[in-house]
């Protein structure tokens, strides 16, 4: 590990003036691969009223500490998590902290994009170090202030104490003189049972803040001399503008100008025409003003039909690009007189986040600022320097709360059209994307079809194929077309691959005009539905019971001490007649989820969801309210994407342009959830998005128990069984 620092000039002061990651990087040994060496520090002098310990502490002369969040906050509780991580080993009382959102800065806090369920996963190794680090430091500016041995001196509550004299200073009081020492190169970690905060039910800091309404959401931010834009754009995504009529438009009170605009969207190019007015009202009536005439030559206008039907017959002819293989599955198949062969189908579908995307952008000739709600602010640095010229370190990043973002709040298009608008008028503006913009543009999650070939001989698993045709999202961003989607076995277990001897996975590569990107739980959110419901269906086969057909495959002692946890919460040997129960178990983002749910027929005909338990193994953990939270929203995220809504092409056109036609679950749709987590010494795993991919085919197992229909193709209706 490199970090070009001269040995020569790093004395104890500078030490911790030089990066407070990459600092702290260098004695414990941590690789944040984006660090810098640069990232600048308050001077520890006496007349310093802050001290920042390190890029993620600041502690002021008062004893005010400030954490800073370096993830994006979007519900899923990294604005609370991070933060609890580090104060459990400073020995700081969390509700009497301060928390911040981070700028974008790669360079100072290390990769800050906010997707795979990674913020926890991905650094709470460092950031308890970094805490651990920075309580030592505090202990050692105490005990050579008392001349004291630092093994008689503890933190506690934001406070040194002296063990024999009861003597006590706050942090405020040491940290000009901890600035100056040299960080420890090895800190001891508390053990889990010592933990205070961590493992803990607390209350998240930002409950508070977004019930009061003083949370700072992208749709908040208000800038001096801003002005406010709405975009009209291309219904067919890829066309151009050939003309327009903005007569009508500047005719609108408070219209100041409307010009043509183009965003990138991955490697190619959006066009509208931008309204700018001095309020979003007025904007918007401007838009609605408007007369376009498009270009919507040079691509082709699909519809979901012909999608599903090219797919279909892609994975009837063609073998595909092959991902993993063992044994020889395509022999025994070809051999069999007896098996299973079925597509299942999983459509086009919305992010729909809550809040409809926004942006700030202010231009500035030699630098550019934004605030919104984004994901991944390195990208949009990344993304944006290029398009526009100007140096990275020009493009200046700053996070709001986020009104929910599944993946979509991670894309450079809105940051970038919000920039080149600015640019063009010479004024900072917000641009508002309508619930309209935000369904009708995408990008979507991509449809996917599913061949799944098996044989079962004597009970046993005899050959397992699969083949899946859907949009790669990797390609979008110039991804080889030469090698099967990186995604093609996401949610199967690992384990299997272990006890199926002839198996095999493969993409068959497949295209349209249509923008995908991810979505919560990406690929294992289609891939679950089509591998454990094609599992069950073996089971059924094999003539065994399903969870037991499952635990027979997945030999691994704690994937065993989970079903087992899922056969005892959920009364799996108690199951009755007219009662179905169905079962899966995924992996998602290195936590494996398994759900058992029951359902019912009503004297109507019509099925009811009765109950839903859902097993967690993601390691260790932060906090159990939020994993709860995190599963029974993922839960309910996969119920509407399951059986209410998706999105439809027409002629090239999205038919879906608010929620009365693409309907989301209400609360008298959400069953009983009752969520379960396990409790080992494993790393972290993800939690804002494992919960999803198990629900659908656990819920499509429990219909064919009880009532003898394999529902191969999503969505489908609860009321039409």
């Amino acid at each position: 590990m490199s970090h070009n620092i001269n040995p020569k000039t790093l004395s104890r002061r500078n030490f911790i003036k030089i990066s407070g990651l990459t600092g702290t990087a260098l004695c414990l040994g941590f690789h944040f691969p984006a660090n810098s060496r640069e990232a600048k520090i308050l001077s520890g002098t006496d007349e310093a009223t802050s001290v920042e310990l390190n890029a993620w502490i600041h502690i002021d002369t008062s004893g005010k500490v400030t954490l800073f969040s370096h993830r994006a906050e979007m519900g899923q509780g990294v604005y609370q998590s991070l933060p609890q991580i580090i104060a459990e080993e400073l020995e700081v009382n969390l509700n009497e902290i301060n928390i911040v959102f981070a700028q974008g800065d790669n360079k100072k806090y290390g990769n800050q994009i906010t997707g795979g369920s990674s913020s926890v996963r991905g650094s709470y190794k460092n950031l308890l170090n970094l805490g651990a680090t920075a309580r030592e430091m505090l202990i050692e500016a105490a005990s050579n202030k008392w001349n004291v041995s630092k093994t008689e001196c503890y933190a506690e509550a934001g406070h040194v104490i002296h063990r024999p004299s009861g003597k006590k200073f706050h942090y405020g009081e040491l940290v000009v003189d901890a600035s100056k020492l040299e960080a420890p190169k090895t800190v001891k970690l508390k053990a889990r049972s010592e933990y205070k905060l961590i493992g803990k039910p607390l209350n998240r800091q930002d409950t508070a803040l977004k019930t009061s309404g003083t949370a700072i959401f992208g749709l908040d931010k208000k800038i001096p001399g801003m002005l406010y834009a709405a975009v009209e754009r291309n219904p067919r995504l890829r066309g151009k503008v050939k003309s327009f009529d903005d007569s009508a438009a500047r005719k609108i009170p408070g219209v100041k100008n409307v010009f043509k605009v183009r965003m990138g969207v991955f490697s190619t190019y959006r066009e509208g025409v931008a309204v700018v007015a001095d309020s979003t009202w007025a904007a918007i009536q401007g838009k609605k003003a408007l007369k376009v005439e498009w270009d919507d030559s040079g691509f082709e206008h699909l519809s979901t039909a012909e999608i599903f039907k090219r797919q279909e017959e892609e994975l009837k002819t063609k073998e595909g690009l092959s991902f993993r293989k063992a044994g020889d599955p395509d022999n025994i198949l070809q051999q069999a007189q007896k098996k299973i062969d079925v597509v299942y189908q999983t459509p086009y579908q919305s992010h729909s986040c809550m809040e409809p995307l926004n942006c700030v952008a202010h231009w500035q000739g030699d630098k550019l600022e934004i605030w919104g709600p984004i994901q991944a602010p390195e990208w949009v640095q990344d993304y944006i320097s290029k398009e526009m010229g100007l140096p990275r370190e020009s493009v200046i990043v700053n996070l709001t709360f986020l009104g929910g973002g599944f993946g979509r709040k991670a894309f450079m298009d809105y940051p970038h059209e919000a920039s080149v608008i600015s640019k063009e008028i010479g004024a900072p503006v917000q641009v508002v994307w309508t619930r309209e913009d935000d369904m009708t543009q995408g990008p979507y999650r991509p449809g996917i079809s599913y061949r799944c070939e098996g044989v079962v001989t004597n009970g046993e698993i005899n050959a397992f194929k699969v083949r899946m045709a859907g949009q790669n999202n990797d390609h979008w961003r110039g991804g080889d077309k030469t090698k099967a989607n990186r995604s093609t076995s996401e949610g199967f277990l690992k384990p299997y691959f272990d006890t199926i001897k002839n198996i095999s996975f493969a993409e068959v590569l497949f295209e349209t005009p249509i923008p995908t990107m991810w979505w919560r739980s990406v690929y294992a959110s289609t891939n679950g539905f089509a591998y454990e419901s094609f599992m069950d269906e073996l089971a059924i086969a094999a003539g065994k019971d399903p969870l037991d057909f499952r635990r027979q495959y997945l030999k691994d002692e704690r994937l065993h001490r989970q079903i087992d946890k899922i056969e005892e919460v959920s009364g799996w040997k108690k199951r009755k007649k007219n009662e179905g129960y169905g079962v899966a178990i995924t992996e998602c983002f290195a936590s494996t989820v398994g759900q058992v749910v029951k359902v019912s027929k009503q004297t109507d005909g019509k099925i009811k969801i009765d109950h839903v338990w859902a097993v967690i193994d993601c390691g260790w953990y932060v906090n159990p309210d939020t994993i709860k939270a995190q599963a029974e929203g993922s839960i309910v995220m996969a119920l509407g994407a399951a059986t209410m809504h998706e999105i439809i092409f027409k002629d090239g056109m999205t038919q879906q342009r608010n929620f009365y036609a693409y309907n989301m679950p209400r609360i008298n749709d959400i069953p009983p959830i009752e969520v379960h987590i396990m409790e080992n010494d494993a790393d972290a795993g993800g939690v804002g998005e494992p919960g999803l991919p198990a629900f659908t085919p656990a819920l499509t197992n429990a219909i064919y128990d009880l009532t003898g229909k394999r529902i191969r193709k999503l969505p489908f209706s609860l009321n039409t069984i």
